[in-house]
């Protein structure tokens, strides 16, 4: 299982490097280069900091989600857990959905509770990450559309339509999954139950699980969401926290920019960050490749004046190479830290 885990990553990194590979070829090597060599290191180092705030925003919403939950969080063990929770996504394939149950193992030993609690928070601080995205693109859409013509892309005319389509489709699948809640628990256990005492058969010093025992783990982890949705005021916080660090990471992108030379509006960041992040459910660890190839074609498609595909690729790979590397050097330490003290307890 570890083994298969493993040449999954290799895989998704290899396949990251081609697409980096493609991405560098068509901006070309010298002119990217010469752009990256002369941005402001000023406003480099602001990029960085705009990254941090997005961390702390994130990890703050994550230490409301697990209060509300009954799980005590200092303010700092919240920020190094969340960059931990990013580490795992980022060189995990399929992003999120492949780190979230690394990240509750992590929740589960530095905090000493359950492992479906951690879940359930990891997994609602995910879901709750996508209301404020949705909006702020669609704040976005709006207010470029008002400033500027648009014009006949069709790549920039297939993105207004996602952000259309997300906006009324997740909300409607999130209505729909909560509604028929028991429903999906029930069916979850069916499925589930069976795969998990066959895994377990294969592991070593692993004890194959009871059914009851699996069906009360998954029915902790849906009250625990169900705690999480009925709390009106840990709501609030957490999508406030979570706009909040949207929009750190949007100005890092406009701040990425102008570290480069060539200026654009913010309401552009306002709607491309949101849309790239989509990019984040490939096979590829974290989205790298994936992220950034979508981000350079909406800012090309856009009528921006002065950003050429160099211009584009560079200012990216400022903004993700922050965005990335940060939480993953960061996240890396911590995940070894804790996995060193669980070997030694």
């Amino acid at each position: 299982m570890v083994r298969g885990r493993l040449r999954a990553t290799i895989l998704g990194f290899a396949g990251a490097a081609v697409v980096f590979a493609i991405l560098f070829s068509v901006a070309g090597v010298d002119e990217l280069i010469t752009h990256l060599v002369t941005a402001d290191l000023r406003l480099v180092t602001l990029v960085f900091l705009a990254t941090l705030g997005w961390l702390a925003a994130w990890g703050f919403a994550l230490r409301i989600v697990l209060g509300v939950l009954g799980v005590s969080l200092s303010v700092s063990e919240a920020f190094f857990i969340f960059t931990a929770a990013m580490f795992s996504n980022n060189v995990t394939p399929f992003g999120q959905a492949g780190g979230e149950p690394i990240t509750a193992l992590l929740i589960s030993r530095v905090t000493d509770t359950e492992y479906e609690r951690g879940l359930a928070a990891i997994a609602s601080v995910d879901t709750l990450n996508f209301v404020p995205s949705i909006t702020i693109a669609l704040v976005g859409v709006g207010y470029f559309v008002t400033e500027a013509t648009l014009g006949t892309s069709r790549r920039l005319e297939l993105a207004l339509v996602a952000v259309a389509v997300l906006a009324i489709g997740v909300p409607t699948i999130v209505y729909l999954g909560w509604t028929h809640r028991y429903r999906l628990e029930a069916r979850l256990v069916g499925v589930v139950t069976p795969v998990i005492r066959r895994l377990a058969t294969h592991l070593p010093r692993i004890p194959v699980p009871t059914v009851g025992g699996i069906e009360r783990r998954i029915n902790g982890f849906f009250r625990a969401i169900e705690r999480v949705a009925t709390n009106p005021r840990g709501l609030a916080l957490a999508l406030a926290l979570s706009a909040a660090g949207w929009f750190f990471q949007m100005l890092g992108l406009w701040l990425a920019f102008r570290a480069i030379g060539t200026p654009i509006p913010l309401s552009v960041a306002l709607f491309v960050v949101p849309i790239g992040a989509i990019a984040g459910v490939t096979p590829l660890p974290g989205g790298a490749g994936g992220i950034e190839s979508v981000l350079v074609v909406l800012l090309v498609a856009a009528p921006l004046p002065g950003v050429s595909e160099s211009i584009a690729i560079a200012a990216v790979v400022v903004f993700r190479g922050m965005v990335y590397w940060t939480p993953t050097i960061l996240g890396g330490l911590v995940t070894g830290v804790v996995s060193v003290r669980a070997r030694g307890a």
